[in-house]
């Protein structure tokens, strides 16, 4: 009985923080345009290091750790709109010329055995 209990409550917990999840990107709108989810992010890279911040000097406060200081995050310095349409661009092409390629590397591989089998 224990067991299926836990199974069942391992499910949920999953199911929620899977759930919540998609429900957070789909509120913050993040499957939009790309220019939203530029703000989305340079507003995580202005809240979350004063967040963990004081989550560390909570921890630090309820435990008596003393926690090391944390490096300042990176900058990224790229646009995720230029780097999300050039891969795009990249798998699209690949996708487009695939059937040429496959039929042009059958036939090279045709000719190779071939020549090898004379």
């Amino acid at each position: 009985m224990v067991p299926r209990v836990w199974s069942l409550m391992r499910f949920l917990i999953k199911g929620s923080v899977a759930g919540g999840a998609v429900y957070l990107v789909y509120d913050q709108e993040l499957l939009g345009p790309s220019e939203k989810s530029q703000a989305v992010l340079q507003k995580a890279e202005e809240v979350v290091p004063p967040a963990m911040y004081q989550f560390s000097q909570y921890v630090c406060e309820q435990t008596g750790l003393k926690m090391p200081q944390l490096p300042a995050p990176p900058k990224f310095n790229f646009h995720i709109r230029d780097t999300w349409n050039s891969g795009i661009i990249t798998v699209m092409s690949a996708l487009s010329v695939a059937p040429s390629k496959a039929c042009e590397y059958s036939k090279e591989g045709w000719e190779y055995l071939k020549e090898r089998t004379k």
